[in-house]
């Protein structure tokens, strides 16, 4: 077994052409580590963003994989490996959203189905692959942990949407497949983490945007704002750098206070 290369720790960031993927990997990269930058395919963004980060003196490379092809995700995971010679941290970012927002009376199987394969399916299998390649591998840097952390949202557990039922129910089996992961791996030097965002900011959002004004003014975000797509990637960052290693398998609400049941 051959030792993983010396010098920055390495992060692969799913999801990253969309906004908060991007956030994320910013984030990682102030933080100190190299990325690798995964999409469903090529775009604008996803370029610019491996220019940005590129240009802060920060190695940034894009390796395009569907997700959704679990079959091929072994061999992704060794293409991700071969860029710089170590994986430290995967944040399962990506995922999609419903074909067409509805009663829960007029969800579609191809919705529901479409959710529950990228959204759990995929990632599932992915922590899966990325955990073992990080066990196979010695760590370098004595004490240093790696991290497995898993992007879902508030609306699992103490809010239901009326409109996202497919979408939530398939977010709602992360927290679960987190907390098995992470019992499994805490010895093995992984820690595994959920991130639920609140109300941000975002491509995803912004057909909504005047409902969540009006919810947010309304008092139904404690802290009467927006969140920031930059507060989810320093929350993200801080747990792969290791800020929180004895936290195992917790949730880390970045919402405002949305979780809590004011009155």
């Amino acid at each position: 077994m051959s030792a993983p290369a010396l010098g920055r720790p390495v992060a692969l960031v799913t999801g990253a052409g969309g906004g908060l993927g991007g956030a994320i990997a910013r984030a990682l990269a102030i933080k100190g580590f190299d990325l690798v930058l995964n999409d469903l395919r090529e775009s604008v963004a996803l370029a610019h963003l491996r220019e940005a980060i590129a240009h802060e003196g920060v190695g940034a490379n894009i390796v395009i994989q569907d997700l959704g092809a679990v079959d091929e995700l072994e061999a992704f995971v060794e293409r991700v490996h071969a860029v710089h010679g170590r994986l430290d941290c995967l944040v399962n970012n990506a995922g999609v959203s419903v074909l067409s927002r509805g009663d829960i009376l007029d969800v579609t199987p191809e919705s529901f189905d479409r959710c529950l394969a990228i959204n759990l399916r995929a990632q599932f299998f992915l922590t899966q692959k990325v955990a073992r390649r990080m066990i196979r591998e010695p760590r370098t840097e004595e004490g240093r942990r790696r991290a497995i952390i898993t992007i879902s949202t508030v609306a699992v557990e103490h809010i239901v949407g009326r409109v996202l039922a497919e979408y939530s129910i398939s977010k709602a089996g992360l927290s679960h497949m987190v907390k098995h992961f992470a019992a499994r791996l805490a010895t093995e030097g992984i820690d595994c983490y959920e991130v639920r965002p609140g109300m941000m900011k975002s491509d995803m959002t912004a057909s909504s945007r005047d409902k969540y004004d009006g919810l947010i003014a309304a008092g139904f975000v404690p802290a009467h704002r927006w969140g920031e797509l930059a507060e989810v990637g320093r929350v993200v960052a801080n747990l792969a750098d290791g800020a929180l290693s004895y936290a195992v398998g917790q949730t880390l609400n970045i919402d405002g206070g949305m979780y809590l049941k004011t009155f």
